[in-house]
C-alpha cells in the first residue's frame, strides 16, 4: 500500500505546449486523471503531491482535485519550492496554479523564502521524494528535461527502500487518446 503519490512530468514547453487551448492538452490531461485513477485504486492512495510546477504538476493536481468527489479518501497538497514562484508565469498558468493552491487540502512552502537559487528547487525534488510512498511521473528516456532532476532523487530511494517509479509513457497517453477517440467516434 502506498498512500502518499508524488506526481511530476515535463513542463509545457517540453511538450511542445505553448498555451491552454493546445489540440492535445485535453488528451493529456484526460490520460493523467485514468492514470491516476488506476493508481488510487490499485494502492488505495490518499495523498497526491506536487509542487505546482506548471506542465504535467499542475494538471495531474487538477485531475486530482476533479478526482476528490469519485474518491472521498483523495487529498491533494502543493508544495512550493519557495514564495511567489507563480510570479513570473504567463496569466492562464497563474491561475490555473492559484486555483490549485485554493483547493489543495494541504500547502506550504518548502523553503520559507523567496527564489535565491537552483539549490530551492533540489531542495524541493529531495523533499517531496522525502514524503512520498512512490512518484508518477510522465516522462520518456529518450527525451531529457527537468522530470530528470526529480528521477535522480526517487531512484536512489527506490535503491534503497520499496519506493515504486510509475512511468506515465508517451505510449501509453497515445493509448488513452486512441480509446478516447474510439469513444467519441460512437458517442
Amino acid at each position: 500500500m502506498y498512500t502518499v503519490l508524488a506526481v511530476t512530468g515535463y513542463k509545457p514547453h517540453e511538450l511542445g505546449i505553448f498555451n491552454e487551448k493546445h489540440d492535445h492538452l485535453p488528451f493529456l490531461k484526460y490520460a493523467l486523471k485514468k492514470k491516476l485513477e488506476q493508481l488510487i485504486e490499485a494502492y488505495d492512495i490518499q495523498w497526491v503531491i506536487t509542487s505546482g510546477q506548471p506542465g504535467v504538476e499542475l494538471w495531474a493536481a487538477e485531475a486530482a482535485i476533479q478526482l476528490k468527489n469519485q474518491y472521498p479518501q483523495l487529498k491533494v497538497s502543493t508544495l512550493a519550492p519557495f514564495y511567489n514562484q507563480e510570479e513570473r508565469w504567463a496569466d492562464p498558468v497563474k491561475d490555473l496554479y492559484l486555483q490549485i493552491w485554493a483547493e489543495s487540502d494541504y500547502t506550504d512552502y518548502i523553503t520559507k523564502r523567496n527564489y535565491e537559487n537552483p539549490v530551492q528547487l533540489r531542495q524541493k525534488n529531495q523533499f517531496i521524494i522525502d514524503k512520498s510512498d512512490a512518484i508518477l511521473v510522465l516522462f520518456d528516456e529518450y527525451t531529457e528535461g527537468s522530470p530528470a532532476y526529480y528521477l535522480s532523487y526517487a531512484r536512489k530511494k527506490s535503491e534503497a527502500m520499496d519506493y515504486p517509479i510509475i512511468y506515465l509513457t508517451p505510449d501509453e497517453i497515445e493509448e488513452v487518446i486512441r480509446d478516447r477517440q474510439q469513444e467519441d467516434s460512437w458517442n
